[in-house]
């Protein structure tokens, strides 16, 4: 039985997000093999598969301050522009944190985009499907991993196209694109399904095909509806998911030189997800730190942000040296900024903002070494060029060759959208 298990992470509001997936080989379950079979289904009737390019999405749960990040006021009165001051990027005109020197060293491989209006909900679901999450339960729209598996069909049959290392949550759901374009998470259980039961060899494994074989005729004699069809090639693909053993070498961090590893300490995540991406996956999600900073924030940003910078910095680099930036993007963003004015908590923080915040965008052929939009004076609203999440991630679909314009069907059979609000930041094309 494969387990998926997500992790646990609490909020300000008291609620706990986490997500839970179970593949079970007989019932209402889904071995691994179901999950290729329904994949193939589902992909006859869509779009070719892309280009082998990727997305890196690193999320800040709990909604990071954009005015100690990437849109600091160093001419606000003190009470907005709070206990840190910016410094200049190797880019002309463009300054961000001091806790984020590296990244400042690099900016010409970066860009932010100052000028993002949000929702006040503590959730992924808008950062990741373009929708908020009371749309969601609703209308459910499909993760950006989960199109990009759909689109991207049976690229490489031994790589999950869509892994998100920090669990599942509702933004990580394929909605109406069905279970077969869920995000593989190897936390727990999952890392252990990908590897061979003791003692069991390739040749065994292989042995073992003919039991499975008779297990599928039983089920095929069960099943009336005429879905199942025995063991086929997506049962093939199953077995070589688990024996080929990629995707469990690629989540093996102890195969980098001791280097690299230490540059990563702590940080490990971020190492992860370069090696996953090298190995073909399509779509990797991550999470880092906890940025509910209703008090201290401070204090907590002084810790976070230079790991976070380090993290940013080494993973941007590595794809550069690796040739792999003009094919990979990442991109770095929370679910709202928060309030540009400090308020009376202890220590100092900063409340929930949904008006304006930050993103930070790299690499996927899109132009870097720029700040694009603006807030105002105090950081309370968008300047000028306003942009939606919902239009940040179809410049991402763009870059990844993804028309952000095309429908699937949905659960009653009617064509969807991808995104409604599609018109690409433009300054990053």
């Amino acid at each position: 039985m494969l387990n998926l298990m997500g992790s646990k992470l609490k909020f300000c509001d008291g609620m706990n997000r986490r997500g839970f997936m179970k593949i079970g080989a007989f019932g209402a379950g889904l071995t691994l093999a179901d999950m290729l079979r329904a994949k193939a289904q589902a992909s006859q009737n869509g779009t070719a598969p892309t280009t082998a390019k990727s997305a890196i999405m690193i999320y800040l749960p709990g909604g990071p301050s954009h005015m100690d990040m990437y849109d600091l006021k160093p001419e606000a009165p003190v009470e907005y522009r709070g206990e840190f001051r910016p410094i200049q990027t190797n880019v002309n005109g463009v300054q961000i944190s001091e806790h984020f020197p590296r990244q400042a060293r690099m900016w010409d491989k970066l860009s932010t985009i100052r000028s993002i209006v949000s929702v006040d909900e503590h959730s992924d679901s808008l950062v990741m499907t373009g929708y908020s999450e009371n749309t969601n339960r609703i209308s459910h729209h499909p993760s950006f991993g989960s199109v990009m598996s759909r689109v991207r069909g049976g690229v490489n049959s031994d790589i999950p196209p869509f892994v998100s290392l920090r669990g599942m949550s509702i933004g990580s759901e394929p909605g109406f694109l069905g279970v077969a374009h869920r995000a593989f998470t190897p936390s727990g259980e999952g890392l252990s399904n990908l590897r061979l039961p003791g003692g069991i060899t390739g040749e065994r494994s292989d042995d073992r095909r003919p039991l499975l074989e008779n297990f599928d005729s039983i089920r095929r004699d069960i099943d009336q509806t005429g879905t199942m069809r025995g063991m086929d090639t997506f049962a093939q693909r199953a077995f070589g998911m688990v024996a080929s053993g990629a995707t469990r070498r690629a989540l093996d961090v102890s195969n980098e030189d001791a280097r690299t590893r230490d540059r990563y300490r702590g940080i490990e995540s971020f190492l992860t997800a370069r090696r996953l991406v090298e190995s073909g996956v399509g779509c990797v999600t991550l999470a880092y730190g906890g940025w509910d900073t209703h008090s201290e924030n401070f204090t907590t940003l002084r810790r976070q942000l230079p790991e976070l910078d380090r993290g940013i910095a080494n993973l941007v680099q590595d794809l550069h040296d690796r040739g792999m930036d003009r094919d990979t993007v990442v991109v770095v963003w929370g679910e709202f900024g928060r309030t540009p004015r400090l308020n009376n908590g202890m220590g100092g923080g900063r409340d929930h903002w949904a008006p304006v915040m930050s993103a930070m965008v790299a690499g996927g052929g899109l132009r870097m070494g720029q700040a694009i939009g603006s807030s105002s004076a105090r950081g309370e609203y968008p300047r000028d060029r306003r942009y939606t999440a919902s239009q940040v991630l179809s410049t991402l679909y763009r870059a990844m060759g993804i028309d952000a314009s095309m429908t699937f069907p949905n659960g009653s059979g009617r064509p969807m959208y991808v995104l409604d609000d599609r018109e690409p930041v433009t300054e990053l094309l």
